[in-house]
């Protein structure tokens, strides 16, 4: 156990000189009392909270019950606010901000009086911010998941976010359902606060960071709102201040065995694409490198368990959580887990996991009874993704699996949006649709357009799915045979920027292939007349981005933070 002369916060509080002197007047400013922090590990809670994100709306609130926890345990928690990224309202897309929140985190944590930190978020991009953020610093850290929100309902119906969201639209644009309907709709999607409830980008996530064993057990699928989530809040307090005396830090739990278990678990609850390139970027920081190719070998090793949308047919994360959470999910695949890595409430995941229990078999299925007999995604290769590609197949009309089509291809999403029902494209079911400009500098920061609209005659006949590819991402909610990320993009000269309108592409899911029927003298010749495009920012945050964004294939991470160094410990004397 550490003394209070060896916590880090001892050189700002404890020694002889003026600046301690000073730091301590100032802490008398804001109304403590020598007692309440003196000698006492101090706690820094990071939290996203923010009027315009409903996924973190009642943060504030919970960071009250993981102050009581810190206290409760002998430690000194301060509250922190850090950016909010909201899935929802933040454009372009979040995703051209998770660095910057990334580097917030990384420096908070890094220039101020604290020992451990938890971190408060859950929408999409917030959870690999902070983690990557708070990797690069290296204290004691735990994670505190924001929760999904309760399940939507609509004349009868249970709905989820995002995907009932995606399905109604269409059954819009098709004349199935009115205006009346779609004003129903906005108010029983939604209703209360928390993250997706489906098992989209939120909810993947933050059960990576359970597996990952950065979150007290079970945490990950609590609802937002459920009282068992203001003491999970209040057991992440105490969990942070233990992990400080004992100096359990970061590094100690994100292992290269934690990664992969990680993987194993996105996999295997047939979790959101973006999940991919998160992890990619979260492991590079803890000094673990992961790739494409660890995603594509562990998906032939583990099936499909989660019957949650929109890769399974039925439920929503409250039938997750009661079925048996995330522990009993983990307890089904435990012979493809290394069950001997510490986590930050047990000195073990055996340990963690002793005792969990699945308690509903259709909602979380038996290994002979699976949701699909392999991982929820495929890692795509060919001459039009040389660096990969990735496509989340369960979500996919079996029929589209294997598909060659004739190309039409659009040059942004604005386009694509303004012409997507011109009859002169002749887009027919069998066509295969190509945006480009839509990757993490062509975007810039690759928005959620990959499930790309079905023109309107088409969805009016019924069809639901066509094959569609980009460099873009898409939600987590999302669905359809949908292939993203194709690296390298388009925007700095990938084989899609040379795609024309009429190619076949052969898409071919048991292969792993993603192939561009042009011959290579042809692609030589289109690429000598290839043009690349103006810089998308001629100032500010998004030159500083364009100038250091790595490829979705490597994790988007910036390169100046992905690079090996060691940074010092600021002289607070």
């Amino acid at each position: 156990m550490k003394r209070p002369e060896e916590l880090r916060s001892h050189q700002w509080y404890g020694t002889d000189g003026l600046r301690s002197f000073s730091h301590r007047a100032r802490t008398r400013q804001l109304g403590y009392l020598p007692e309440e922090h003196a000698g006492k590990p101090v706690v820094a809670i990071l939290n996203t909270w923010s009027d315009i994100n409903p996924c973190h709306v009642h943060l504030r609130d919970r960071a009250q019950a993981v102050k009581r926890g810190v206290w409760q345990a002998g430690g000194f928690p301060l509250e922190f606010p850090v950016s909010t990224l909201s899935e929802t309202f933040q454009k372009p897309t979040p995703m051209l901000y998770r660095n910057l929140l990334a580097m917030e985190t990384e420096e908070l944590l890094r220039s101020y009086p604290v020992d451990g930190a938890v971190l408060m978020g859950g929408c999409d991009k917030s959870t690999p911010a902070l983690l990557m953020g708070a990797a690069s610093v290296d204290l004691p850290t735990v994670f505190v998941p924001a929760g999904p929100m309760l399940p939507g309902h609509w004349r009868g119906e249970v709905l989820g976010s995002g995907t009932d969201m995606w399905k109604y639209w269409d059954d819009k644009r098709a004349g199935l359902v009115g205006d009346c309907e779609m004003a129903g709709l906005e108010s029983g999607l939604a209703r209360s606060p928390g993250h997706c409830m489906t098992m989209g980008t939120a909810s993947t996530l933050t059960a990576a960071a359970e597996a990952l064993g950065v979150t007290v057990p079970g945490a990950s699928s609590i609802p937002a709102v459920d009282s068992g989530h203001d003491r999970m809040a209040a057991k992440a307090g105490l969990a942070i201040v233990e992990l400080v005396c004992r100096d359990r830090k970061l590094s100690d739990i994100l292992t290269r065995e934690a990664f992969t278990d990680a993987v194993t678990t996105v996999l295997g609850l047939g979790g959101s694409t973006n999940a991919v390139i998160h992890l990619i970027a979260m492991a590079g920081r803890a000094g673990v490198r992961l790739t494409l190719d660890d995603f594509d070998r562990i998906a032939r090793t583990v099936p499909v368990l989660a019957n949650v949308r929109p890769g399974g047919q039925r439920y929503l994360m409250e039938d997750f959580h009661f079925a048996g959470g995330l522990p009993g999910f983990l307890s089904r695949i435990t012979d493809l887990l290394h069950l001997d890595r510490p986590t930050v409430s047990y000195d073990t995941l055996r340990e963690q996991l002793d005792g969990a229990r699945v308690h509903d078999d259709d909602v979380i299925r038996p290994r002979d009874n699976p949701v699909a007999s392999e991982g929820g995604v495929a890692v795509l290769r060919g001459n039009l993704c040389p660096d990969g590609a990735v496509i989340k197949h369960i979500a996919a009309e079996p029929r589209l699996l294997k598909h060659t089509g004739p190309a039409v291809v659009f040059d942004d999403y604005k386009t694509m949006q303004r012409t997507i029902n011109d009859p002169a494209l002749g887009i027919t079911a069998d066509s295969v649709l190509v945006l480009r400009g839509a990757g993490p500098k062509g975007g810039p920061g690759m928005p959620e357009y990959g499930m790309l609209p079905i023109p309107d005659h088409l969805l009016q006949q019924g069809v639901r799915d066509m094959v569609r590819i980009s460099d873009a991402r898409m939600s987590g909610t999302s669905y359809g045979a949908c292939v993203l990320h194709v690296a390298p993009e388009s925007y700095v000269g990938g084989p899609l920027a040379l795609v024309r309108t009429g190619d076949l592409i052969t898409l071919d899911i048991d292969a792993r292939s993603l192939h561009l029927h042009v011959d290579d003298a042809e692609l030589a010749l289109r690429r000598s007349r290839w043009t690349p495009p103006s810089a998308r920012h001629e100032r500010g945050y998004g030159v500083l981005y364009n100038g250091q964004i790595t490829q979705a294939d490597t994790g988007c991470d910036f390169e100046f933070l992905a690079r090996p160094g060691k940074v010092p410990d600021p002289y607070a004397g």
